[in-house]
């Protein structure tokens, strides 16, 4: 079979993008990375995303792949080696239910607790802990990671909070929202995928998030909520 080319149009302030950087790496695929320019976005990324007009997008072969738990399926259905979802149906089916929960009420949670202010930060802060109450919970039957001893699709889609919660701590007008004692199966899981170099030497930079609204963050000294057209 005739080897296709795989490129990644991404923003390197982009936590979401990171999702598909650590799949490709664990599955050891060459990519060629392009960093798109947010505020004057590149004809090809439009082209390839004219919906949503988001990074991440992942083009194999000239054709594009949008929204990041889209990719990550598609890489594992592509490559099969360093396998990131179960093969049996059911299993599938539980992971892709977590993975959407998390995206749902955990990631959400996060985005109205850094984009908002006194009662609605408030209640950010009580969905997000609700979610951690309940993905912790989940966690007290993984040995080391949902994939087992070696990171999966869930651990990979979960990666993002272990960068966005010390951030949430850091921009709140309240210190340390979120005791992580509270929660010691996922705190036990959070320090073992910190420990992951393939996870600890791609994390975006601490000071500055892409959210996936198109926002850009700037943690330090202040938050900058501009939209980027």
């Amino acid at each position: 079979m005739e080897k296709q080319e795989v490129k990644l149009l991404g923003s390197s302030i982009s936590p979401f993008v990171r999702r598909i950087e650590w799949a490709l790496k664990l599955k050891g695929i060459e990519y060629e990375y392009s960093e798109e320019n947010l505020q004057n976005k590149s004809d090809l990324f439009l082209e390839s995303n004219p919906v949503y007009k988001k990074v991440p997008v992942l083009i194999h072969g000239g054709k594009p792949i949008c929204e990041s738990l889209v990719i990550l399926e598609y890489i594992d259905e592509i490559w099969p080696q360093n396998r990131l979802l179960p093969e049996d149906p059911y299993e599938k089916a539980i992971v892709r239910f977590w993975a959407n929960y998390a995206e749902d009420k955990l990631m959400q949670g996060i985005r109205n607790v850094l984009m908002s202010e006194g009662e609605e930060q408030a209640k950010g802060v009580k969905q997000v802990t609700a979610a951690l109450h309940i993905i912790d919970a989940e966690m007290k039957s993984i040995t080391k990671f949902f994939g087992g001893e070696t990171i999966g699709y869930l651990d990979i889609v979960l990666g993002l909070t272990v960068l966005w919660l010390e951030v949430v701590d850091e921009v709140s007008s309240e210190s340390k929202m979120f005791d992580l004692q509270s929660f010691p199966s996922y705190s036990k899981w959070m320090e073992a995928v910190k420990d992951l170099p393939l996870i600890k030497d791609n994390l975006p930079a601490k000071d500055i998030l892409y959210r996936e609204e198109q926002i850009t963050l700037t943690v330090v000294p202040s938050i900058d909520n501009t939209k980027v057209e």
